[in-house]
């Protein structure tokens, strides 16, 4: 296990230092570094630092992926090495050590380090283009909802483990326990979510959590409305989002006009009051509609559409992956999870991921006498089988060009699988996020039940592995880069001697990296 501190440590010395670092958060699996100065960072140091699964640079933000815990220990080490460091101005060594290294990693081969540049040069092209005020504001939305994940992917074990017990008939007096270990946090989530819109958008978290109870509150069904009594619950996560934001505007308002004396008093007062009203007179009907309509049309897309709507979502997951425009979806399968108890689009998007794996395993297996390549993919495929894809992106697939190609192939046709049970009236459904591939599967369940959702999904993930590795086997390595991998597993052969496929994958490679 890779030492936590030392690890934050190396990122600190590689970006820049303290004082290159503007902001500093982290998702699941990557660590999002802003820094004041990007031509302070060492990015080749940066990727080839042990522990780091991929390195990303695009423009002023670094993505570096870290895994699942890691990345929380190593938020928090560097956050407190931030705090403990003195002022220093950034850049001088730290560029020349980036200009130094890079004039000495143009001339590498296929190595997990040049993979890894490859991978980091398409996304920074990509995001570069999508880094305008709508990604801006997904990576705010999103960074509301990312907390909540690992208690949405608890109390979704326990409630899976809960019904699988309850089907059986075992053990009678330990599922009602286990259901109110499951239900706890669902009940109360729009109060956690009310807390995280707060604080995300420079408001007291606690205020925005008062606003978003107000929507659970038992006393909302005697309240009514333009003709109509709210229910408890009514609005869900959306209305809380929306209640939260407001409070922390309102909060920051009020605190600009509210003299210091009277501010403890009247600052909280007034947001509540203000934002509570708004919210139980407007937002949570609004939202309620909204929420409807969500669960709706994602109901209806698959039921309908089937086949054909699971391969289309199912194709495009990895480059919404790329671009980072998946965390965009994270509001809506909360939504459709607080509403309908599962989202219906989290199984089918995994599949993305599955068609990755077997155009890595067809990789693996069709240049094995590659060592560099084959330690790369053989380092991220068990993340890989636990839903951790990043590494395989920017690692192996992304950079190669046609494998990203034909990992979406092997994506598109297991959503199609997955899509086409919910047509035959077996939906398959994800009781929370946060999980994908394997590690989805305890979470799965229908409207048939967990063994239909089980049947759909395994066989989703089957014709996913096995498109993804043939499509790849078949036509997903381009002739230069096909003869550049060979040579370089020739014995004796220098590790430098793909670097002229680059230009030519560079050449017919689209704008996500996959060839045209």
């Amino acid at each position: 296990m890779a030492d936590a501190q030392q690890l934050a440590q190396r990122i600190l010395d590689t970006v820049g230092g303290s004082s290159n670092i503007a902001d500093v958060e982290n998702c699941m699996t990557r660590l999002r570094v802003e820094v004041a100065s990007p031509g302070s960072v060492d990015l080749p140091a940066l990727q080839a630092t042990d522990g780091v699964m991929a390195a990303i640079a695009a423009g002023s933000n670094l993505q570096i992926v870290l895994g699942p815990g890691l990345v929380d220990r190593v938020a928090n080490d560097l956050e407190a090495l931030r705090a403990a460091a003195p002022v220093a101005a950034a850049g001088g060594a730290g560029a020349s050590s980036a200009a130094a290294a890079s004039g000495a990693f143009g001339a590498s081969g296929a190595s997990p380090e040049e993979l890894a540049a490859r991978g980091a040069s398409i996304k920074a092209s990509a995001r570069s283009r999508s880094d305008g005020r709508t990604m801006r504001a997904i990576r705010k939305i999103s960074a509301i909802f990312i907390p909540l994940i690992p208690a949405l992917i608890a109390c979704g074990l326990i409630a899976g483990i809960n019904g699988i017990l309850t089907n059986l008939g075992w053990v009678p007096g330990v599922t009602p326990f286990l259901g109110v270990l499951s239900s706890g946090f669902l009940s109360l989530l729009a109060v956690f979510v009310g807390m995280n819109a707060a604080k995300e958008f420079g408001g007291t978290p606690i205020l925005g959590g008062a606003v978003g109870g107000i929507i659970v509150a038992a006393g909302v069904a005697n309240v009514t409305v333009f003709g109509e009594t709210l229910a408890p619950g009514q609005g869900g996560v959306l209305g809380a989002l929306a209640g939260g934001i407001l409070a922390a505007y309102i909060e920051r308002f009020m605190r600009r006009v509210t003299p210091d004396v009277i501010a403890l008093i009247v600052v909280p007062t007034v947001t509540v009051l203000v934002a509570g009203s708004i919210t139980l007179g407007v937002l949570m009907s609004v939202a309620g509609v909204v929420s409807v309509a969500i669960g709706t049309a994602a109901t209806w897309l698959l039921a309908n559409g089937g086949a054909f709507a699971g391969f289309v979502l199912g194709g495009l997951f990895l480059p919404l992956v790329m671009t980072g425009m998946h965390q965009g979806l994270i509001p809506i399968h909360t939504t459709l999870i607080d509403q309908t108890g599962w989202t219906v689009l989290l199984p089918v998007l995994a599949m993305g991921g599955a068609g990755q794996i077997g155009a890595c395993i067809a990789l693996w297996v069709r240049f094995r006498s590659n060592a560099s390549l084959v330690r790369t993919i053989r380092g991220a495929l068990p993340a890989g089988f636990l839903g951790v894809g990043e590494p395989l992106i920017y690692g192996v697939t992304l950079p190669l060009g046609r494998p990203f190609t034909t990992a979406c192939i092997g994506g598109a046709f297991g959503g199609g699988v997955v899509g086409l049970f919910d047509q035959l009236g077996h939906s398959v459904g994800a009781i929370a996020i946060g999980a994908s591939d394997l590690s989805l599967i305890p979470l799965l369940n229908g409207s048939s039940g967990y063994a239909w959702a089980l049947l759909g999904y395994g066989s989703g993930l089957v014709v996913a592995y096995v498109v993804g590795f043939v499509a790849t086997l078949l036509f997903g390595v381009s002739d230069s880069v096909r003869a550049d991998l060979e040579a370089q597993s020739a014995p004796g052969a220098p590790l430098d001697v793909v670097t002229a496929a680059q230009p030519a994958d560079a050449k017919e490679a689209g704008p996500t990296g996959a060839t045209r």
